[in-house]
């Protein structure tokens, strides 16, 4: 047998999806598109009707519908949450006795010297999140000493070398440069945060500013307009514009971000409906990617800041055309606002695939699901996102920048929400994704949940992850799904599944003659039989335990022709799942053991020939039935601190080894107290 070597180069095409520099070829140049919203729209959303009614409206109006208050609106910051506003001047009063966040040359450089990114990363943040602190301060207490901590932190960024990120800048690969090229700035995510960030910052602050720090307003234009307005209007060959290769999310993040700083900071209504309109035709092609289903193949992590940003970016389309250009209608969208909601298992934990986190951070900007709950009248989704206002904390996180805290804080509705209770839906079966997420009652988290996941190893952020599954017990996973870690120059290379976990190996998959899952859009699971009946359409009746869904994962691995393996997962009850793999191989030449692998998250024992797992007063119990599979544990102690904040000082992995060409057996987890 012919099989090809476990660690194969990667397919070009598996580049092209995770790296942010893959060359465009000769000649590009924008094209307009007639995707989703320009079917929904029609012509509306061109050049020449933005034109007449954006010119018609003036800039004044605009930056009125961008929703985003000036200072002196006292009716919105007179109004402020005071626990925001508490929690902001503790820490702002801590930010004054120090000097502001140093980006130096040496922490730049680092991503080429040694491939650390998060060092620079983390500094720029730190003054971003301070200028945050500032701008709200200052509007709500109009004290001149935030005005000037604000000014200086303006200024701090607008003398920055770059508002780009290390990890995305082309200054190295296309000039071997260690610094930034301030003769051809790039536009990324961090570069649209910034111009956002400053946009929104001159729109509160402007009159302020006009009076106190004259030349600062002409100043941040000037950068805008360098680094960003710029490079937007002209360059066709940036990759996220969607032109020549697949978007992804960094899509509506920029677009998002570079529209709302041109109606905020640009005094001419038809450059900012030019802008709009190749906005919209841009984001066209992102909305063309998403599935009927909603899925997002990223996982609820980048929903945040993918169709999450998407949701922000057709809100203030709404806005702007005074209500023309309205999106919530569209069944998509609404399939893609309640993602996350179908993904929650329990409190703060989620069904993770992909570079998501399972946990989390308590720092998303809950007022974006909400808001657009309360538009588009779905209740399920306004509760819970109202279950991430909690009390005595801030409306919003500094982390999530200037404009989401800004909307926010002008969001009454949203200060006054209290939690409520988590929808939980009873089955969720996404097919575009191929994922299922199963529990016995909706709206209940005690007993055991099953999430099993299919698709491609072609996946946006894809890991290795085919035939997967999570088990949560009350709530919590103990069956896990390790997750991102911290990225480094290796994160999007092509070194990036050598990298343990976003290797099968080290996801609760089989491992047919001890191969790792192929990598591009060849190695995919397929669903034998049918599909599980449940959401995104409702509830199906008849739809009891057990629930099952088999899969084909024949060619999810490099196998040969006449080669095997299949998957069944049947969720038996609130304290019963059972996971059935068959296979027929060829026996191995080289003697590689064909192996069963779990990863658990807790306190992991051998009792009486089962693995028992315990965390956070919930446990389960594994056990494989099959004639000889005897479990094996592996510690993982984990030294990277995003793994560690999510999952605690270690992981475990349970091998079972099974020495045959052919066979059947089932993994039994039951629920124990």
């Amino acid at each position: 047998m012919n099989r090809p070597p476990t660690a194969a180069e990667p397919h070009p095409d598996v580049l092209a999806r995770v790296s942010a520099h893959t060359s465009p070829p000769d000649g590009v140049h924008a094209t307009p598109f007639a995707g989703p919203l320009w079917q929904q729209w029609g012509d509306r959303m061109r050049e020449p009707a933005l034109r007449a009614r954006f010119v018609r409206a003036g800039t004044e109006e605009l930056r009125r519908r961008s929703g985003i208050p000036e200072a002196g609106d006292r009716s919105v910051w007179a109004a402020a949450d005071p626990s925001t506003i508490t929690t902001l001047r503790d820490a702002a009063e801590d930010d004054l006795r120090r000097p502001w966040p140093d980006a130096t040359a040496t922490l730049f450089a680092r991503f080429v010297r040694d491939g650390d990114r998060s060092q620079y990363e983390r500094a720029v943040a730190a003054r971003q999140q301070r200028l945050t602190r500032a701008v709200v301060l200052a509007a709500s207490t109009r004290e001149p000493e935030w005005i000037d901590e604000a000014a200086d932190g303006a200024v701090l960024l607008c003398e920055q070398s770059t508002w780009c990120l290390p990890a995305h800048d082309d200054a190295h690969a296309r000039r071997g440069f260690a610094v930034p090229d301030t003769a051809a700035p790039y536009l990324d995510l961090a570069a649209g945060e910034v111009v956002a960030q400053l946009a929104v910052a001159d729109r509160v602050l402007g009159a302020d500013w006009a009076r106190s720090w004259p030349g600062l307003r002409e100043r941040i234009r000037r950068e805008a307009e360098t680094r960003v307005f710029t490079p937007f209007e002209t360059r066709d060959d940036l990759w996220w514009l969607g032109y020549w290769r697949e978007v992804n999310n960094w899509n509506p993040w920029i677009l998002g971000n570079v529209l709302l700083a041109a109606v905020l900071l640009l005094d001419d209504p038809e450059r900012v409906a030019r802008m709009s309109a190749r906005a919209l035709d841009s984001l066209d092609r992102y909305v063309a990617t998403l599935p009927p289903d909603g899925a997002i193949d990223e996982g609820v992590a980048y929903w945040w800041n993918g169709a999450g940003r998407m949701l922000e970016l057709l809100a203030l389309i709404a806005q702007l055309t005074d209500g023309d250009l309205e999106a919530g209608g569209m069944p998509l969208i609404g399939e893609v606002l309640r993602f996350p909601m179908r993904m929650q298992l329990g409190d703060d934990w989620y069904v993770n695939v992909a570079d998501g986190w399972a946990r989390s951070r308590r720092e998303e900007p809950w007022q974006l699901p909400f808001r657009w709950a309360l538009r588009t009248g779905d209740h399920r989704v306004a509760d819970w996102a109202r279950g991430g206002r909690r009390p005595g904390s801030p409306v919003a996180p500094v982390t999530g920048g200037l404009p989401r805290l800004v909307r926010a804080v002008a969001d009454r509705e949203w200060r006054d929400a209290v939690a409520a209770g988590a929808p939980l839906p009873r089955c969720v079966w996404l097919p575009s994704v191929q994922v299922l997420v199963r529990r016995e009652r909706a709206g209940d988290s005690s007993g055991l949940a099953l999430a099993a996941k299919g698709g491609t190893n072609d996946e946006n952020h894809n890991h290795k992850d085919l035939g997967s599954f999570i088990v949560a017990s009350g709530g919590r996973p103990l069956l896990v799904d390790i997750g991102k870690p911290t990225y480094t120059r290796e994160t999007f290379s092509a070194d990036r599944y050598r990298i343990r976990a976003m290797q099968s190996g080290w996801h609760n998959a089989p491992s047919p003659h001890g191969l790792e899952q192929g990598e591009g859009p060849g190695f995919r699971a397929r669903v034998a039989g049918a599909a599980p009946a449940g959401e995104p359409g409702g509830e199906t009746a008849g739809s009891a335990p057990p629930i099952d869904l088999e899969l084909d994962l024949s060619t999810a691995y490099p196998l040969g022709a006449d080669e095997s393996w299949r998957r069944r997962f049947r969720f038996v009850s609130s304290r019963r799942i059972e996971v059935t793999d068959t296979w027929r191989l060829t026996s191995a030449a080289d003697g590689s053991a064909t192996a069963l692998h779990l990863i658990a998250a807790g306190d992991v024992r051998l009792v009486d020939g089962r693995v028992v797992v315990r965390a956070d007063g919930q446990g389960i119990a594994v056990r494989v039935e099959g004639e000889g599979a005897a479990p094996a544990l592996e510690v993982w102690p984990l030294d990277d601190p995003e793994l560690r904040a999510v999952w605690g000082p270690s992981l475990t992995r349970i091998t079972y080894d099974l020495p045959w060409a052919a066979g059947t057996v089932t993994t039994v987890v039951e629920e124990i107290g």
